[in-house]
């Protein structure tokens, strides 16, 4: 928890510090939160529920304004409740090369498996413990003669220097073309007899065959000499195009060389991007350049 408070100072850290919370009033680093000018809060857990406590510590964290759980050294298992309401927007570090020994122990577990190397992950929080998506880790190498002590000192500072720098990337995920990118890709290929093919350097997708297929999507980073990270799709014409570019000029526009053939580009890169709005869209392009046999094949699953 230190480590992130410092690392928060840099003026070019993308995240601050809004609470620090515990179940444990009496918590050293509620005293070292406060002294450093941060908002703390403590609640006892002893005679409620999980659910009754969490419920508790949620209301404290939204109400302090945070936008992401990060725990350091909160040493209770979560409720599922609670784990649901921070998907993809909680992180853990955990003192082992995950998927390597989750849970307890996990210093002295890795000297006795004989590994070379122990080390620490971050981690997305799920409901299972320790389970979540690895974000980030770093190899500790195991000495002769280490005992548990001594590699945890030294993971330690692992963790000091691993977790502030993984937070940061990961707050500002959305900011980076590459992730971005990534997210398009996962839910353009989700979509049926669909292949990623580049178009004048850039990633698009095409429904058909390799032969025939033609294009429903395409990716763009300043694409053409625009300045901007965006999605085309097709539109069914250009009373749609005026219409959505009178609705929200910050998020679409007309796209260089395409806007003529009823393409539309949707701006990601502007920090408010609606994941399931953007599939949405994949799918209507989808639609209308798709073989007909798969158009009525989605109806029908879409019936049921």
């Amino acid at each position: 928890m230190g480590a992130l408070i410092y690392a928060a100072k840099d003026e070019n850290c993308p995240y601050e510090v809004a609470l620090v919370a515990s179940n444990d009033p009496d918590a050293p680093g509620l005293a070292l939160a406060a002294a450093e000018g941060i908002a703390t809060y403590a609640h006892p857990h002893k005679g409620m529920s999980r659910e009754q406590h969490d419920k508790i510590m949620h209301e404290a964290i939204t109400k302090s304004g945070a936008e992401y759980v990060v725990l350091a050294g909160y040493m209770r298992i979560l409720s599922d409740e609670f784990v649901s309401k921070w998907t993809d927007r909680m992180l853990n570090i955990h003192p082992s090369l995950l998927p390597k020994y989750k849970g307890l122990d996990t210093y002295q577990r890795a000297i006795d498996a004989g590994d070379s190397h122990a080390g620490c992950s971050v981690h997305l929080v799920t409901p299972e413990l320790d389970d979540g998506p690895v974000l980030a880790q770093t190899e500790v190498a195991i000495l002769a003669n280490d005992d548990a002590g001594h590699l945890a000192d030294r993971i330690l500072i692992a963790e000091h220097q691993l977790y502030p720098n993984t937070l940061a990337k990961y707050v500002t995920r959305e900011e980076d073309p590459e992730w971005i990118l990534g997210q398009v890709r996962e839910r353009a290929l989700a979509l049926e007899e669909t292949h990623e093919r580049d178009s004048f350097g850039s990633p698009g997708w095409r429904v058909g065959s390799e032969k025939t297929g033609k294009y429903f999507a395409y990716f763009t980073q300043r694409l053409h000499g625009e300045a901007s990270v965006g999605l085309l799709v097709k539109t069914s014409g250009t009373d749609e195009q005026t219409a959505l570019l009178e609705a929200d000029p910050e998020l679409f526009y007309l796209p260089k060389f395409y806007g003529k053939g009823g393409w539309i580009a949707i701006r990601l890169d502007i920090g408010r991007t609606d994941w399931g709005y953007i599939s949405d869209w994949l799918n209507k392009s989808w639609r209308m350049v798709a073989p007909k046999r798969l158009v009525k094949l989605q109806d029908i699953a879409d019936e049921f």
